[in-house]
């Protein structure tokens, strides 16, 4: 008998519409021997599934929704959202308060690798000499903010200026000098209550995905970023501005440490799910720093997305990487 699943979009932030695309590549990819699967869209309490070329309210007691041909439930909700509420924990805390299984990591792995001064300083004494992490600055809405000559001695220009929660580098400034840093911190404070003023790291950008199937975790092959604009920003990841070469071109040795440092992370956090870890090495080809700049636990999913090409690449396919997520869940809640 097949299983029932909500591939759920949409959400509360600017990646709102980043999220649509991502489920409509987990839908191509999806099984269809396996599972029927279904649409879910939220976006504050407007909750819909497409059913039938129709978009039908969900019932958010049970995440059940009614159609003509009677009610219907979800076996599984595989959770696509950038951002709030869904790679924040709150889904997930509605998920377990409601008994349905999901695709990510649970709720306090969720909102910790979402807060991203919060994760850095969790994973420093992970970090020792297998990878860096960089300081950084943490400045609230409303609060007090650092004298520019405080952050020029202790982050340096240029510096990075982010929102400390959200993705697809909405709201994400490169802060030359002084004078800059009092706009970028207005236009990161617009996408979270939270900025980071963050040391700029140069050196080679990558990427690298892992997930956990039943004979343990697999590290998929290391993506290059490339990019003509000044940082890997919204323009070059979705506008085409950007070469993703898959694997990277870094040496045998280095790969497999950033493999071995994407692994230790994913098992440190207890991870669950696809998660894919972003990079910059920096120093000479082959004894390079690694340093960890980000962790994304809802990755993009569309069919050029990082993930899919690292799938591809690893000599797999997406349904039974995607199957192998269900079914580990479902089999363990059992």
């Amino acid at each position: 008998m097949k299983r029932t699943i909500a591939i759920v979009a949409g959400g509360n932030s600017s990646e709102h519409d980043v999220s649509l695309h991502s489920a409509a590549g987990i839908l191509s990819f999806m099984d269809t021997e396996k599972y029927d699967c279904y649409v879910v869209e939220m976006q504050g309490t407007d909750w819909h599934v497409d059913y039938n070329d129709t978009r039908l309210p969900i019932d958010r007691n049970d995440f059940s929704f009614t159609a003509p041909d009677g009610r219907h439930t979800f076996d599984f909700a595989y959770i696509t959202i950038h951002g709030t509420p869904g790679e924040d924990g709150i889904l997930q805390g509605y998920f377990d308060l409601i008994g349905m299984p999901y695709s990510t990591s649970d709720v306090l792995v969720e909102a910790l690798t979402f807060n991203k001064y919060a994760l850095n300083n969790y994973l420093r004494p992970l970090a020792g000499s297998d990878f860096h992490i960089a300081d950084s600055v943490l400045v609230r809405r409303g609060g007090e903010r650092p004298k520019a000559d405080d952050v020029a001695r202790r982050i340096g220009y240029p510096c990075f200026v982010k929102p400390n929660a959200g993705g697809s580098s909405f709201g994400v400034s490169k802060v030359k000098s002084a004078d800059e840093l009092a706009d970028a911190l207005d236009k990161a404070l617009m996408e979270s209550h939270e900025a980071m003023i963050e040391h700029l790291l140069t050196g080679t950008e990558i990427t690298c995905g892992c997930y956990r199937r039943d004979d343990g975790l697999v590290v998929f092959p290391i993506t290059e970023v490339v990019t003509s604009e000044e940082f890997f920003d919204y323009d070059a990841k979705y506008n085409g501005k950007v070469s993703e070469i898959t694997p990277a071109r870094i040496a045998p040795e280095t790969a497999d440490r950033v493999k071995r440092v994407t692994a230790s992370i994913y098992e440190h956090l207890d991870c669950y799910g696809i998660i894919r870890i972003d990079y910059i090495l920096s120093g000479e080809a082959g004894h390079e720093t690694i340093n960890l700049l980000e962790i994304n636990t809802t990755p993009g999913m569309t069919a050029t997305s990082f993930i899919p090409q690292q799938v591809r690449a690893a000599g797999l396919e997406m349904k039974d990487v995607l199957a192998d997520i269900i079914e580990g869940k479902l089999n363990a809640d059992d």
